[in-house]
């Protein structure tokens, strides 16, 4: 691909922000908007707004998916790209939520379950930050998966014919996903100590080797302090004249 949203870069080489990638994480930032305004139409009741409520949030996870690919394969990943992408897929993920609550569509309990877990996860990668970043794990993608399958079975229209099993099928996808939100959860908590831990230690290492380094230097000029100032010293330490002059 060739296109200046690839193609362009700075002076020096890297990815301009102005890329296909990040495109694409903007496209699905206005995406969210528009499913909300969608899904509410007629109190979420119209089979057709929906529909078109449920391609939106669609498009907007293969968006997700799509730019990540893109901006690996064409180097184009940017501080805006890392900056906006999770906030993007939050923001997806969340409104979806809130507003499948609102309609009384989906227990609350279970929204804020989520939502609650992806803010604490969020502030335990600022807090641990100094130290390290805490990658993405397998299970953040399984439950990325899931809740996005059970987030998609909520949206689109429930015929008549499967009625009868269609919402008892997208709660069982739903409860599976905040399973794994859970442990995914604690297991970010555990890795985010390990980190925190590890990486006291590591500068409690860098700490004692400067101070290793350091300390013959100064037990030297130590012992010449207690020693005063030596033949042809002056008092303040600096270099002085022979004794008696240039003239004795």
């Amino acid at each position: 691909m060739t296109s200046w949203l690839v193609a362009r870069r700075h002076a020096d080489g890297s990815a301009s922000a102005w890329n296909l990638a990040n495109a694409l994480t903007l496209l699905r930032v206005l995406l969210v908007p528009l499913m909300a305004a969608l899904l509410l139409v007629d109190g979420g009741q119209d089979e057709g707004w929906r529909l078109a409520a449920a391609l939106a949030f669609a498009v907007a996870i293969a968006t997700d998916k799509v730019d990540g690919e893109v901006a690996r394969r064409h180097d184009l990943v940017t501080d805006f790209g890392k900056l906006v992408d999770p906030i993007a897929d939050k923001a997806l993920v969340g409104t979806a939520l809130v507003l499948l609550s609102v309609l009384g569509e989906l227990p609350w309990w279970i929204t804020v379950l989520v939502l609650g877990r992806e803010v604490g996860v969020t502030l335990l990668r600022l807090v641990v930050i100094r130290w390290g970043v805490i990658p993405a794990s397998r299970g953040g993608k399984l439950k990325t998966v899931l809740q996005s399958l059970a987030i998609a079975l909520y949206l689109l229209p429930t015929p008549d014919a499967l009625a009868g099993w269609k919402p008892g099928l997208a709660l069982g996808v739903m409860l599976l996903a905040v399973v794994v939100t859970v442990v995914t959860g604690a297991d970010y908590v555990v890795s985010a100590v390990r980190l925190r831990r590890e990486g006291r230690r590591e500068q409690a290492a860098r700490e004692r080797a400067a101070g290793r380094a350091v300390g013959p230097l100064a037990d030297e000029a130590v012992e010449r302090g207690r020693r005063g100032p030596g033949p042809g010293t002056a008092a303040d330490g600096s270099a002085g004249e022979p004794r008696g002059g240039p003239h004795a």
